[in-house]
């Protein structure tokens, strides 16, 4: 398996589920997808097995938006704090 989105829409909120290898190669796509989305929006990331860098940018940057990230993997979670820490920095 490489990366696959589901769209769950339903109580005002709109729930991508994320599954897969979330890379660089994907990260367009689920950028064009949030940009479409209007409202709650939340990102399930309970199915995904792989981030690398650019995910987790994105990722960050969702999040710092009001985008909801649920069942985010520990590593992941750790990995976005630092990478907000350091967006915040100018870095």
């Amino acid at each position: 398996m490489s990366f696959r989105i589901d769209r769950v829409s339903g109580n005002g909120l709109t729930l991508l589920l994320l599954s897969g290898k979330l890379t660089g190669e994907h990260v367009e796509t689920l950028r064009n997808l949030l940009s479409q989305e209007s409202g709650a929006l939340a990102l399930d990331l309970k199915n995904v097995s792989l981030v690398d860098r650019e995910a987790v940018k994105l990722l960050a940057l969702a999040e710092g938006s009001g985008t909801e990230l649920k069942n985010c993997p520990k590593y992941v979670r750790e990995w976005i704090n630092r990478e907000s820490a350091g967006m915040h920095e100018g870095n």
